[in-house]
């Protein structure tokens, strides 16, 4: 009897659309925060290894990637003489080129990530979901394992591709299943805006989890805690997956092609990868430029970024539900503009202080764009193609990897060689004119050649007239 119950209370466990949402959250949570906890490590144990020499050391965090707000790096330069609050600008020529080797394997997750989506899309829209993401959780746990023992370069290579493997078994099934959960346009919207928002926390929490922990009881420390947050993190997936399930759409999903030669998914898509782009490159150079021309402390390194994380956190949702009154169109339009006008005051900032404004309004301009990209993508899938997303997020998810792998490998050379300030003014203008081009958006015509509005004040009664 008490086996009957629990069968009872396991399948309908499995049929709660709420479970599933917190499901994909914490999934997209643990995925993100396991992504972030490794860059302020990552410096610091390769540096550690390949150098004896304490000068040597400190010559190299100059010119460290993004969240390097670890407190070892700075107890090195303290060690070598440089105080916490004085700019550090000397050894800066003697790196040997060691930050791009940094930035090459902080960046090898997205590659190997872009890879594998192609290959997920295709296995979650033959297989279903239930088989990706429990395979996902097993390679996203045995990466974390892999972090914590390992210190060679070659190893963690192994273990970073892993976790972008790992990632995009989770991330392309996970918003699959959210889309196909929830399929009225409103209910989707504010699940797609919660499971966002699950993300957001984990790239907020992940650099200063990390430098912390790092600290305070060794570099493996984060990763036995994060491998036991994705031990739970797999036992919900199991309260609603199946292991031995695999059903495949009865409906043929539309080819990678067709959906990039749609003029309205590229149109997003490059959207898309231009908000990562430019997010990717103020990670990767505003800690350089508070080090050099801020005297920042180590401790204000991790927090330059946290007033755009919690404005996007705090705002996200209710901007999922004004997107539905004004338009997903003008939503990603205007928030394009603002981001834009928030990168062009970045070099107006002489401390962190000043960071605090341009930082609000780009996480305005953040949420603005992440509270419509990701339900529009599914409503597009829905309305021009066939209701299988399997395909649109395996490109949507690429479209993030390479922003956020352009970063890194290039971020602070490419400041180096034309400054800061032209970086941000570059950005600025290039967000600014991509903006208009979302008015494409505002008239969408569907499968059968009615227009259907992304603005959801207009009913299908105009949506037809404007056929005629």
């Amino acid at each position: 009897m008490a086996q009957f119950s629990f069968r009872q209370w396991l399948q309908k466990t499995r049929e709660s659309r709420i479970l599933i949402l917190i499901v994909v959250t914490v999934a997209l949570f643990v995925d993100c925060i396991i992504n972030t906890v490794i860059a302020p490590i990552l410096p610091t144990l390769l540096i550690g290894k390949n150098t004896s020499n304490s000068s040597v050391v400190s010559n190299y965090t100059s010119t460290l990637l993004p969240d390097n707000s670890s407190k070892g790096i700075y107890q090195l330069q303290n060690a070598n003489g440089t105080q916490d609050g004085e700019c550090y600008t000397k050894g800066k020529e003697n790196s040997d080129g060691q930050e791009f080797w940094i930035g090459l394997l902080l960046a090898f997750k997205g590659m190997l990530q872009m890879v594998a989506n192609p290959i997920v899309g295709v296995l979650t829209n033959r297989f279903g979901y239930d088989a990706p993401l429990l395979v996902g959780f097993a390679v996203v746990f045995f990466s974390t394992l892999m972090y914590a023992f390992g210190e060679q370069y070659v190893f963690l290579c192994v273990a970073r591709g892993l976790q972008g493997i790992g990632s995009s078994l989770t991330i392309i099934p996970g918003l699959a299943l959210l889309a196909n959960t929830f399929p009225d346009d409103e209910e989707r919207a504010k699940a797609m805006a919660i499971s966002t928002s699950g993300l957001t926390v984990g790239i907020l929490l992940g650099a200063p989890f990390g430098s912390l922990m790092n600290g305070s009881f060794g570099k493996s420390s984060p990763f036995y805690v994060l491998a036991a947050v994705t031990l739970l993190d797999g036992a919900l997936r199991l309260c609603i997956l199946r292991p031995s399930k695999f059903s495949p759409g009865s409906i043929p999903a539309t080819p990678y092609l067709t959906l990039l030669a749609d003029p309205y998914i590229l149109v997003t898509v490059v959207g898309y990868f231009l908000t990562k782009l430019h997010s990717s490159l103020l990670q990767a150079i505003v800690p350089i430029r508070m080090m050099e021309h801020m005297c920042a402390p180590s401790y204000q390194l991790g927090l330059a970024f946290v007033p755009a994380m919690l404005t996007t956190i705090l705002t996200l949702n209710g901007f999922a539900i004004l997107s539905l009154k004004w338009g997903r169109w003008l939503c990603l339009m205007l928030g394009f503009i603002i981001q834009g006008i928030g990168i062009i005051c970045f070099p107006l900032a002489a401390n962190i202080f000043g960071l605090i404004g341009p930082s609000i309004v780009l996480g305005i301009g953040t949420a603005l764009v992440g509270a419509s990209i990701m339900p529009l993508m599914a409503y597009l899938i829905d309305l021009r193609h066939t209701s299988v997303y399997g395909g649109i997020y395996a490109i949507t998810d690429a479209a993030f990897c390479l922003g956020f792998a352009i970063g890194p490998l290039f971020g602070g050379a490419i400041a180096s060689a034309i400054g800061f300030t032209w970086v941000m003014v570059i950005l600025c203008v290039l967000l600014i004119i991509y903006a208009p081009l979302f008015i494409l958006l505002r008239n969408v015509s569907g499968k059968d050649e009615k227009k259907p509005i992304l603005n959801q004040e207009n009913t299908p009664e105009e949506a037809k007239s404007d056929d005629q």
